[in-house]
């Protein structure tokens, strides 16, 4: 079922709003920068996604073929949403950090789907290469 969850970065200074399904899952990567955050995360399409606030605290880490701009607050260093355009992947998307939504009780985090797919090789959005490796 489709709802708005708010979330933000650990200082507050970024705050955000999505709309999302988890009954359509979320996922574990095992690319280097999601391995090392232990990243759990949700993707959604950016006209599901407004940032409240904090543009202006945003930094930006890219590395590889610098094709997903992974933001992180300057202030705490928390990392609550990237964002970038994969045409492989269905294109435009925001990869939300589930750890990052404000609000949700045990319950819902234990109900959550997770799919884990293959980052390193850079085939994550092939659902049918699912890993039990994270």
């Amino acid at each position: 079922m489709l709802k708005t969850y708010f979330g933000s970065c650990h200082c507050g200074d970024v705050t955000f709003a999505a709309e999302i399904d988890f009954d359509e899952g979320s996922g574990r990567c095992n690319c280097s920068i999601c391995a090392k955050r232990r990243a759990w995360s949700v993707i959604v399409k950016p006209d599901a996604f407004r940032l409240l606030r904090g543009e202006d605290k945003l930094s930006d880490y890219q590395f590889g073929t610098s094709g997903t701009h992974h933001r992180f607050c300057a202030r705490c260093g928390c990392a609550p949403f990237s964002d970038g355009d994969m045409p492989g992947a269905g294109g435009a998307f925001l990869s939300i950090s589930v750890a990052c939504l404000d609000e949700l009780s045990e319950e819902e985090l234990a109900a959550i789907p997770i799919a884990y797919s293959d980052g390193c090789n850079d085939v994550w959005w092939d659902k049918s290469l699912v890993m039990g490796y994270l």
